[in-house]
């Protein structure tokens, strides 16, 4: 049997895969009135979490880092969630052919994460929300199959126009900021809707308003054994220097000899105190 080395909380061997889905996302203790959000990062030693893509259009997850057994993990995240955070972009490079679905349960890889949804009375695909101060995104017919919702979060006075159109066509338009999108007023409004799971997969600017209203539940990391360099620096969080640091927490670590070729990398999970 392929498996972890797990090194915290207890020392020993634990099954690959299902190591996260063992984590029982949907049973986590979540604050009042709020969900639990969680988050994932794949980064080099030396930090670097994306690079500029070979087209020049925009950075991307490096070759260098991404792997297989890191994204069976990723998709066992994907696979607890209500609700699914992204971006106007990933909608845009979505319409361009540059993305693909989050959750991929419809890859043979993955029935036994579809089925794990059917078996507790989950829909196929978590519904997904968009944070977008502008509204400027396409909205694929796919995204919209099989009952699933499209939930958009923007900021004070949209333009009318546009949010007749995307709830003609999708779903829902809520305020949650004034300037910019509040991690907390999101939170809160994810909550009303009903989902109480929810994972982020957008980016770095996401992750640091969630981490700014104090909404995020738990981080997980896989460090890849490389180290890459180069210019722009990406990292996990990028915005404003944070009024006080935020206080994380190891929650599990595991080491995964077989990643990367035999190189190996570590999965952490962090906890926010």
């Amino acid at each position: 049997m392929d498996q972890l080395q797990q090194l915290f909380p207890q020392v020993g061997p634990v099954p690959f895969p299902g190591a996260y889905l063992a984590h029982n996302l949907r049973q986590a203790t979540r604050q009042p009135s709020q969900p639990f959000v969680y988050a994932n990062f794949v980064a080099s030693l030396d930090g670097r979490i994306a690079v500029p893509a070979a087209d020049g259009r925009g950075l991307t997850v490096p070759k260098q880092t991404a792997n297989e057994r890191d994204w069976r993990l990723y998709q066992e995240l994907a696979a607890q969630a209500d609700l699914i955070i992204s971006s106007g972009r990933y909608l845009r490079d979505w319409a361009a052919g540059r993305a693909q679905e989050i959750l991929q349960v419809d890859d043979p890889r993955f029935a036994d994460l579809r089925a794990w949804r059917q078996e507790r009375g989950l829909k196929p695909q978590p519904d997904i929300a968009i944070i977008s101060g502008s509204l400027r995104f396409p909205i694929p017919e796919v995204l919209t199959a099989g009952g699933r919702k499209v939930v958009v979060f923007t900021t004070a006075q949209p333009d009318p126009d546009r949010v007749r159109e995307i709830e003609d066509q999708a779903g829902r338009v809520f305020v949650v900021g004034e300037e910019r999108v509040e991690g907390g007023r999101l939170a809160r409004q994810m909550a009303e809707l009903g989902y109480e799971t929810v994972y982020s997969a957008a980016g770095p600017q996401i992750v640091h308003l969630l981490l700014a209203a104090n909404v995020l539940d738990r981080l997980y990391l896989t460090h890849a054994s490389r180290l890459l360099g180069g210019v722009p620096f990406a990292s996990i969080v990028e915005g404003p220097l944070f009024a006080q640091a935020v206080d994380m927490r190891l929650n599990t670590l595991y080491f995964d000899p077989a990643g990367l070729d035999g190189l190996g990398q570590l999965f952490v999970s962090y906890e926010r105190v």
